[in-house]
């Protein structure tokens, strides 16, 4: 990074706010350059400050996290990575990545300095990352002016639909996953990179505005089709034929190499394992490389892989690595994506 950070803290808490400041002052590359106890303050200091990032806790008083982040999102849009404990915010975490925030940290419930230290590279991390967000992208048509399906038959392509997402994944799916029919004819499985704790929840909602059934996945669940199973963070996802034939979900904290748990990596090398030829990768926006070998995996067993467009990605990362390394057969913005996606299966 070629350019120093301008960073808001808010925070309700004098002693957060302290902390915070400390951890991002670790990086060069990151300045701090004000501090707000509220939402209403937070308004202010934006169009005082104008700064790059902002971090943000939803629990306030006044004005709470999501009031401020809808309110800022009308007024001009900035790059949000919400610190939030879970056990607290959790819904509220959720709603604020549908209001525009572009990440979140998990904030531990134990405020002693040696616990609150231990995010300190994955803050300095994603508020790097969201500096690099575009936010003025035009956002893409409404669903329901999508068609879903060809105007003619064809034979399907794959068995299995595995999907890799990360940073701006929240988001996607909940434009991508509402649009596939209830007869989906094949079962689907993602990984989002997401901190533990929100999974299950953010699993139930998709599944409330869905026709295909979403679930986050639990040890042998058996993969049918029109269901999709959303790996539980803190564990990989992956696939186990049984003796009858069918195919089941297996969850496991190793490999324990892997820059993150679950990896899309992991899920693709076992879906082309398991349906050879017949999976569909898809890997939409995120940072990093993620689902880069996965996808070698899946094309050297002769499958098939989709990577979402730069235009539509929050951050063009996962999608690149796939793209530059030749991997992609399709790039597919995000507002076409579920079509790509009906044409092949």
């Amino acid at each position: 990074m070629d350019r120093v950070v301008r960073v808001l803290i808010v925070d309700d808490s004098a002693y957060v706010r302290k902390v915070v400041r400390q951890m991002l002052s670790r990086s060069p590359f990151i300045e701090v350059v004000g501090t707000a106890r509220d939402g209403v303050e937070a308004l202010e200091m934006v169009e005082l400050l104008q700064p790059d990032v902002v971090t943000l806790d939803l629990i306030m008083p006044q004005m709470d996290g999501i009031t401020f982040l809808q309110q800022q999102m009308a007024r001009r849009p900035v790059p949000v990575v919400v610190v939030s404990i879970a056990s607290e915010s959790g819904d509220m975490a959720l709603r604020a990545l549908d209001a525009g925030a572009i990440d979140f940290v998990q904030k531990p419930t134990a405020l002693a300095t040696e616990k609150i230290f231990e995010i300190s590279d994955e803050l300095i991390s994603k508020v790097k990352t969201a500096a690099g967000v575009q936010m003025t992208r035009v956002p893409p048509p409404p669903a329901a002016a999508l068609p879903l399906a060809p105007s003619k038959p064809r034979i399907s392509q794959a068995d299995v639909l595995v999907i890799g997402i990360s940073t701006g994944g929240p988001q996607a799916l909940k434009l991508v996953i509402p649009q596939l029919p209830a007869d989906f004819p094949i079962p689907v499985a993602i990984v989002l990179h997401m901190p533990v704790g929100y999974t299950e929840m953010y699993a139930q909602k998709l599944d409330e505005i869905s026709r295909i059934e979403v679930h986050e996945a639990h040890e042998g669940d058996l993969l049918r089709p029109g269901a999709a199973l959303l790996a539980p963070a803190g564990r990989h996802l992956t696939f186990r034929r049984e003796a009858d034939g069918s195919v089941v979900a297996h969850l496991d904290a190793r490999p324990f190499d892997t820059p993150h748990r679950p990896a899309v990596d992991v899920l693709f090398r076992s879906a082309a394992d398991i349906f050879g030829a017949r999976v569909l990768g898809v890997v939409m926006t995120g940072m990093g490389a993620d689902g880069k070998e996965g996808a070698a995996w899946i094309k050297a067993q002769g499958g098939t892989i989709f990577t979402e467009a730069e235009e539509t990605c929050v951050v063009y990362g996962m999608p690149r690595s796939v793209d530059e390394a030749g991997l992609s057969d399709r790039s597919v913005p995000l507002y076409d994506m579920a079509r790509a996606i009906m044409e092949t299966v």
